[in-house]
């Protein structure tokens, strides 16, 4: 893709509102993060920087109604962001307010973006997930504000991700982004200077953005590859600049293998788990270099080794020629040790689908007790636990759960999946 903004020859007579919808939607998603990056690079406003590209796309929506879809949609979206951050910076100055930050850099063309393939387009991504990542930001909006920015997450999945309200986390990100502006936090610092005291958050901050990535959201789709792929080449950027951090390393590795299963997780529209798979979809390159990657993984502490041993445990279930060939004991033990390290429920709940596996169901079915306070909205505790007595030959306990689980998931192909199996519990009935 050349960025340009030459109109279309796309003709707007016929032209499906749905199709347009669509055109936009994909756009947002694939566009977002690399144009408000470059917009924050080039003008250092990151106050003015996600209005006008929110105000872009809306144009978009109006106008390519009107005039066709443009033949280089992202360059217009640009061009029309840029040309609003610069009538409100002219707003200002007529208005005698000088502007905290400055305008745009020195020497810089401002009228149009580099290709596509520009070799600062990493450079401007890290740049902004720095700035998200700086130790000015509270804690617990770093990784939460790189999501919104960076990728374009919407709120209310950042929120999910947290374990928080909408509206708790969207005063969280309004907070974060007036304190970038009014403590003049600054934007273009050399990465060499910046990264290595920030690299745990970095890559926490990718790693949440591949997880949004194959996080079911509500609506059709089951997972989006496309933001879990664009993490994935964050993170090999990352390990270009600093290839000996071992949070690195592990992060690549677990990206990687977790990653080279995305065309084995569907089938006809349906959810296929990893025990069914075809294991021949895996793109056995990924799975290659995951696996060298992670045989080089040393123990370590912090971060680095929760990642490591998240690696360690998609590198088991990689080389395994088979769901039955995989070492469910040494997995258990690992997600045993990073549950210790890390307190977290969501590794507990893993936890026990490969303690089910390695000592069997009941055992199982035990470490799932007190999840559902902690998890409450998840609908992933029921799942498992209906997966786990089913197994155990509780038919009773097993129905409720897949109801109550398919009560709680907003995913349309999750849902079908889970009233299948409730299905297939007692034929002809619920």
């Amino acid at each position: 893709m050349t960025w340009t903004s030459d109109r279309s020859s796309t003709c707007p007579d016929g032209l499906d509102p749905d199709r347009l919808d669509d055109a936009i939607e994909r756009l947002f998603r694939a566009g977002w993060g690399r144009l408000l990056s470059l917009l924050v690079s080039r003008t250092r406003r990151l106050d003015l920087a996600e209005d006008a590209l929110s105000e872009a796309f809306a144009r978009a929506s109006s106008r390519w109604s009107v005039d066709g879809i443009p033949t280089n949609p992202a360059g217009w979206l640009y061009t029309t962001a840029h040309r609003h951050i610069i009538g409100r910076l002219r707003a200002e100055a007529i208005a005698g307010r000088k502007a905290r930050l400055l305008a745009v850099r020195q020497g810089s063309d401002t009228s149009l973006p580099p290709d596509d393939d520009h070799e600062d387009w990493a450079d401007d991504r890290l740049q902004l997930i720095l700035l998200c990542c700086h130790p000015a930001l509270p804690p617990e909006s770093r990784s939460a504000l790189a999501l919104r920015l960076v990728v374009g997450t919407p709120t209310e999945q950042i929120a999910r991700l947290f374990l928080v309200s909408q509206a708790t986390m969207a005063a969280r990100l309004t907070r974060a982004k007036k304190k970038i502006v009014v403590a003049g936090i600054p934007i273009g610092v050399p990465i060499a200077d910046e990264l290595g005291s920030r690299l745990d958050e970095v890559c926490r901050t990718i790693y949440l953005a591949f997880t949004v990535g194959y996080t079911p959201g509500a609506g059709p789709e089951l997972h989006r590859a496309d933001l879990a792929g664009e993490a994935v080449r964050l993170a090999a950027v990352l390990h270009e600049l600093v290839p000996d951090a071992p949070q690195v390393q592990a992060m690549r590795a677990l990206l990687l293998l977790q990653h080279s299963r995305r065309d084995a997780r569907l089938h006809q529209g349906r959810l296929v788990t990893l025990a069914d798979q075809d294991r021949s979809l895996w793109r056995h390159d990924e799975v290659l270099a995951g696996l060298d990657l992670a045989g080089r993984l040393l123990p370590g502490e912090g971060f680095a080794e929760q990642l490591r041993l998240q690696a360690v445990i998609a590198a088991e279930h990689a080389r395994a020629p088979s769901a039955d060939a995989t070492d469910w004991i040494a997995i258990a033990r690992q997600y045993a040790e990073l549950e210790e390290r890390t307190g977290s429920a969501i590794v507990r709940l893993n936890r026990a689908v490969a303690v089910a596996e390695a000592d069997g169901p009941l055992a199982g079915l035990a470490l799932l007790d007190g999840l559902d306070g902690v998890l409450s909205d998840d609908h992933r505790v029921p799942a498992v636990r209906a997966e786990l007595a089913r197994r155990f030959g509780d038919h009773g306990l097993a129905a409720a759960a897949y109801r109550a689980a398919i009560a709680m998931c907003s995913n349309a192909i999750e849902r079908a999946h889970l009233s299948a199996r409730l299905e297939a519990l007692h034929p002809g009935g619920s």
